[in-house]
C-alpha cells in the first residue's frame, strides 16, 4: 500500500503538474518546495478574492473581496498612522473575533511579523510575550486589555482596541480608525518568500514559552501538502471529491492563535474558497446548530473538543448529516474515539496528524478508513518532509524502533526568536528535534508513544512543567515542586503538580496563589503536598517519574 501512495504522489507531483515538487531551500537548508505554490501569504489573500462568503460571526458576514477590503484599510492604517515597516511585530491578543484574522493579514501583507499571542495569557505572561517579541503595535479585545493594564506602563507599544466596551484612554479603537477615509488598495510593499511571517509561541520544557520564527514560505507550503495530502487520499481510493452543491463550509472552534487554527482551518480556506463560521467560545449545544444551519462539513479541533461532538450526536436532534470530516490535531486522539466517530456520524469519517507549532502543524497525516484501520497512528510523512528516528547515541533506527523522532523540509521554523541556546538545543544540523518517542512502521506509518519533553499536553494546550514549578516555588511555603502529565479520559492529559512544603498549606489556597502567576488552564488539577522531601535521582535531580508513577497508581 505503501508503494500505492508513493506511486500516487510521484504522479501529482511531477513536472508540469499543479503540485510540482522542484529542490529548493529555505533558511540556508536544502528542502523540496512546490514550484507553483503562492509566493506570499499576500499573494494567497488577494488570489482568492470574490463574492464568496468567507468568514461568518454571530450575524455577521464578510465575502472574500470585503475581508481583503478590510485587510487593504488595517494594513494603511498600520503604515500611516503607527509607522509599521517591513519586519515590524504585530502582535494579536483576542478571541476569534474576524479581526484577528484581517490584523493577521493586514500584518503580513505588509512585510510585518504577526504575533499570534496566547489568548488564555495573564499579565505577566502577557508582558513577557509583548517584550520578547518586541511588539510595536498590539491588537486587543476587552478582555486582554483589561490583562494588559496592570503592566502597561512597563510596555512601549501602540494598543488598538477591537470590540472594546472600556477602552483605556492610551489606546485607539479600532473602529475609529477605520471611521475615516482610508484607501482599501495594499500598499506597495516588497515581500519575498523567505521574509518572516508568523511569530507563534509554544511553551517548551524550560522556562518562558519560545517564539517559533517562520516565514510565509513555510507557512504556504503547509497548506499546499494538506491539499497534496487530499488529492492523493481520492486518488488511493478512487473516489471523486464531493459535489456540495453549496459552498464547502468549515467550523472553527480551535482559537486562531495556533497553528491548527490559524493554518489547518482559517488559512487553508482561502485557495478553496471555504466559507469560516467562527465560534466566540466552544458550546456543544452552539456547535450543533451552526452544523446544521450552515450545513458545516469541515470540523477540525482537539480530540476533547471532536469527542464532546461525537457523544452528543448520539442523541442529537439537530441535523449533522452535513459533515464529511472531523479533522484532529494539537493532541492525540484515543483510537475508540477514532472508531465511535466512523461509527456515529452518517457521512463524515475521521482525520488526524502530527505536527508541531515549529513545522507549522504539518508532520505526518492520516484519514478516512486508512485510519479506522491505523486508529493508534499519526500517519505518514508529508510529501515535502522527511522523518527519522535516532537512539540515544544519534544512530538512526530501524522500522518498529522507538527513539527520538527528527524531522526536515520547507515548512520547519528558522528557530525560535532572540533564543539561540534553544536553537542550538533544538536543531541537529537540519534536522528538528521534535522531543517525541516514536517509531515508523515497514509501511512508513508514524506512532507517536512517548515524550522526551518536560510538557503536558492539556487538550491541544502545550503547558511547560518548568513554568508551572516556578509558579509553585515562588510561593513562600514550597520549598520543592514537580509538575507532571496525568491521564485523563477527555483532554488527553491534566496538571499534576507534588510539592514539598516548610509548613502546613493548603491546596486551594496554593491554587488561588498561581491564579496571580499563571493561566488558569495551566493550574494543577491535581496537587500532592509532602511532609517529606521528594526523592531524587543519582544526579540530584527530582525523580518525576517516580512521582507521577505513585500518583497515577493510586488513582487507579
Amino acid at each position: 500500500m505503501n508503494n500505492d501512495r508513493l506511486a500516487a504522489i510521484a504522479g501529482l507531483t511531477a513536472p508540469g503538474m499543479d503540485y510540482e515538487i522542484v529542490p529548493g531551500e529555505v533558511w540556508g537548508r536544502p528542502c523540496r518546495m512546490f514550484k507553483n505554490a503562492p509566493p506570499t501569504l499576500r499573494d494567497l489573500y488577494q488570489a482568492a478574492s470574490s463574492d464568496e462568503t468567507f468568514l461568518v460571526f454571530e450575524d455577521e458576514r464578510y465575502t472574500f473581496a470585503e475581508t481583503n477590503d478590510r485587510v487593504a484599510q488595517i494594513a494603511n492604517i498600520l503604515i500611516d498612522q503607527f509607522g509599521v515597516q517591513k519586519g515590524d511585530r504585530v502582535a494579536i491578543s483576542m478571541r476569534n473575533f474576524p479581526e484577528w484574522v484581517f490584523a493577521f493579514n493586514a500584518a503580513t501583507s505588509i512585510g510585518a511579523i504577526a504575533v499570534a499571542m496566547n489568548s488564555l495569557w495573564l499579565s505577566e505572561e502577557m508582558e513577557f510575550g509583548l517584550k520578547d517579541s518586541g511588539a510595536k503595535v498590539l491588537f486587543a479585545d476587552q478582555e486582554r486589555l483589561d490583562r494588559l493594564s496592570p503592566v502597561r506602563e512597563n510596555l512601549d507599544l501602540d494598543v488598538i482596541s477591537v470590540r472594546a466596551t472600556n477602552k483605556p484612554a492610551n489606546t485607539s479603537a479600532l473602529e475609529d480608525l477605520l471611521a475615516g477615509e482610508v484607501s482599501k488598495l495594499l500598499p506597495d510593499v516588497d515581500i519575498d518568500p523567505g521574509d518572516p511571517a508568523t511569530i507563534l509561541y509554544t511553551s517548551g520544557s524550560t522556562g518562558h514559552p519560545k517564539g517559533a520564527v517562520s516565514c510565509h514560505r513555510n507557512i504556504v507550503s503547509a497548506l499546499l501538502s494538506w491539499e497534496l495530502d487530499g488529492k492523493v487520499g481520492l486518488a488511493l481510493t478512487g473516489a471523486e471529491a464531493p459535489q456540495l452543491g453549496y459552498q464547502i463550509t468549515a467550523l472553527l472552534a480551535v482559537p486562531l492563535f495556533h497553528a491548527t487554527g490559524s493554518h489547518a482551518v482559517m488559512l487553508a480556506s482561502y485557495r478553496s474558497q471555504r466559507k469560516l463560521i467562527l465560534m466566540y467560545k466552544w458550546d456543544v449545544p452552539e456547535a450543533q446548530r451552526l452544523i446544521e444551519a450552515e450545513k458545516v462539513a469541515v470540523f477540525i479541533a482537539p480530540a476533547a473538543m471532536t469527542g464532546d461532538l461525537e457523544r452528543a450526536a448520539r442523541t442529537a436532534t439537530r441535523d449533522l448529516s452535513s459533515l464529511l470530516t472531523v479533522g484532529g490535531g494539537g493532541a492525540p486522539r484515543a483510537p475508540d474515539q477514532v472508531q465511535k466517530i466512523a461509527g456515529t456520524f452518517e457521512k463524515a469519517l475521521p482525520n488526524t496528524g502530527w505536527g508541531m507549532t515549529e513545522t507549522n502543524a504539518i508532520g505526518a497525516g492520516i484519514g478516512g478508513e486508512d485510519y479506522v484501520n491505523h486508529p493508534e497512528s499519526s500517519g505518514r510523512v508529508s510529501a515535502l518532509l522527511d522523518l527519522r528516528v535516532l537512539d540515544e547515541s544519534g544512530k538512526e533506527l530501524l522500522p518498529l524502533e522507538r527513539g527520538e523522532l527528527q524531522i526536515r523540509g520547507v515548512s520547519i521554523i528558522k528557530g525560535y526568536w532572540d533564543r539561540e541556546e534553544a536553537n542550538l538545543e533544538a536543531f541537529d544540523g537540519e534536522w528538528l528535534r521534535t522531543g517525541d518517542v516514536a517509531y515508523i512502521d515497514a509501511e512508513g506509518y508514524l506512532y507517536i508513544v512517548d515524550r522526551i519533553k518536560d510538557l503536558v499536553i492539556r487538550g491541544g494546550e502545550n503547558i511547560g512543567c518548568a513554568e508551572v514549578e516556578a509558579g509553585l516555588l515562588a510561593h513562600p511555603q514550597v520549598r520543592e515542586a514537580s509538575v507532571y502529565a496525568v491521564p485523563d479520559d477527555r483532554l488527553g492529559e491534566e496538571v499534576g503538580a507534588t510539592i514539598f512544603a516548610d509548613d502546613a498549606i493548603d491546596a486551594d489556597e496554593l491554587r488561588g496563589f498561581l491564579v496571580e502567576h499563571v493561566a488558569r488552564f495551566k493550574i494543577p488539577r491535581y496537587l500532592e503536598i509532602s511532609s517529606e522531601p521528594l526523592p531524587r535521582i543519582a544526579s540530584g535531580k527530582i525523580n518525576k517519574r517516580q512521582l507521577r508513577e505513585e500518583f497515577v497508581s493510586a488513582l487507579g
